[in-house]
């Protein structure tokens, strides 16, 4: 059993990454938690907090210790992440040696509205947490193009292929998180 949160790179009510969070989610065995993690409430980073930090980024961090492991569902912003998403990552791995996502299992699903699903803010944020000394899930990558046809009215994922699909990517996940509780 673990406990996972899921951060989302997107703040849009009705954000496809959202939407597809919120179905991954509920792929995760019996007995585990996925939780979504609040970004938007963060003020940006600044280095001048590092001694008397605003109180949402020590409920932030706080909360980020609490998780076994990490799942990041972003979109694609001007071929890279979201501005919110990097700066939660600023956030909680500062100051400088007390960076609470470090050794935690990461895994990223980015999706876009395009054919191209978000192949850059993947790739740039395997990058990130890779400094950040998070060891991420390789295999399988996730790139969710079209993202707004994968999804009915009502925000669920409807093409059984992509279902199956992620609960693969959730199972490798869950072994991977496995490997580092041991």
């Amino acid at each position: 059993m673990a406990k996972v949160g899921i951060v989302v790179g997107s703040l849009r009510k009705d954000s496809f990454s959202k939407m597809i969070a919120n179905n991954v989610a509920k792929m995760f065995p019996d007995g585990w938690t996925a939780e979504m993690v609040e970004i938007g409430n963060l003020p940006l980073y600044n280095q001048d907090y590092d001694e008397n930090s605003p109180a949402e980024y020590t409920a932030f961090r706080s909360k980020v210790k609490e998780f076994d492991a990490v799942l990041f569902v972003t979109p694609e912003y001007n071929r890279s992440i979201p501005g919110v998403l990097k700066n939660a990552l600023d956030v909680a791995s500062r100051p400088w040696g007390q960076n609470v996502w470090a050794g935690k299992p990461a895994a990223i699903i980015s999706q876009s509205i395009g054919n191209i699903g978000g192949f850059g803010a993947n790739h740039h944020l395997r990058q990130i947490l890779t400094f950040l000394d998070m060891p991420i899930l390789q295999q399988p990558e996730v790139y969710l193009a079209n993202s707004p046809g994968l999804l009915d009215e009502s925000g669920r994922i409807t093409n059984q292929d992509t279902v199956k699909f992620l609960q693969s990517f959730v199972d490798a996940f869950v072994e991977l998180i496995k490997k580092y509780q041991a």
